[in-house]
């Protein structure tokens, strides 16, 4: 298939990349891949993929438009450094920013924010609302990102376990979305979509064939409107048994389900 023609959009923390936390290297050290560093910060260690999902997906980035779909912010993303070329285009802060050779376009953002406005919650609602029931023995930090969603760092084991479906429910009929990734809780406005993003990418670049993984709920809407999408055996979508006719349920958990998820996009891509 051309590359022009096929699209793939693929989030990155916990699908494509791995903290040390996250790298579920369960079989014998000396059997373990071997890793690559992709992110450095405060002059840490931070992200990592095998080194065989390095060669996969600078193959890829050869065989399609591939673009990062995060819901990290601007700032947050470019700390990653992806083997293979750059991509021309990246998604961050779940769909509000569209970057084109690593610049916000700012008439994509203008749009997002007037959805936002027009139909959720104002984001200083929603904040005083977390502050005002969040625990501070289980809380680490509380930060807003890009001026468009609210999320909090924790502390897992002692977060009570109605507390994350309790704010969602409150957070519904607001026009909110709640999503607990790892040691983070995501509060986002329902319209800022990776979804939404993606499909402005296929319309610019004429993709024939949008590809898509994905392992939390706000990956659900990339996922769904992708041809085909994958997730990985851990998350909050594997977790929660999440399921769609075009979205493959792989077994892969940690790092690997990161190289597994390279070599299914580099197999439809060249079907």
């Amino acid at each position: 298939m051309n590359a022009a023609r096929t699209l793939v959009a693929s989030d990155l923390d916990r699908t494509l990349i791995y903290s040390a936390a996250a790298l579920a290297l369960t079989m014998p050290d000396h059997r373990a891949p071997r890793l690559l560093c992709v992110e450095v910060h405060e002059h840490k260690p931070l992200s990592y993929v095998t080194e065989e999902a390095a060669r996969l997906l600078a193959e890829l980035k050869s065989a399609s438009v591939f673009v990062p779909t995060t819901t990290r912010t601007r700032k947050q993303y470019q700390r990653i450094q992806l083997p293979g070329p750059p991509s021309e285009f990246a998604i961050c802060a779940n769909g509000g920013h569209l970057l084109v050779d690593g610049v916000s376009d700012e008439e994509w953002a203008r749009s997002v924010t007037g959805r936002i406005a027009t139909e959720c919650a104002p984001l200083d609602e929603v904040r005083a609302h977390v502050r005002a029931v969040a625990d501070p023995h289980w809380l680490r930090k509380e930060r807003i990102a890009e001026d468009l969603f609210v999320y909090l760092v924790v502390e897992r084991e002692l977060l009570p376990g109605e507390w994350v479906k309790e704010l969602a429910a409150w957070a519904d009929p607001l026009g909110w979305t709640v999503s607990l990734q790892g040691r983070k809780i995501y509060a986002v406005p329902k319209p800022l979509t990776k979804s939404a993003a993606v499909r402005e990418v296929a319309r610019r670049t004429g993709a024939e064939l949008t590809l898509a993984a994905g392992d939390s709920l706000l990956d659900a809407d990339l996922l769904l409107a992708a041809d085909q999408g994958w997730r990985p055996g851990h998350g909050e979508l594997a977790e929660a048994g999440w399921l769609a006719p075009n979205a493959e349920a792989l077994v892969e958990r940690g790092v690997l389900a990161g190289e597994e998820i390279l070599r299914r996009f580099l197999a439809r891509a060249a079907r």
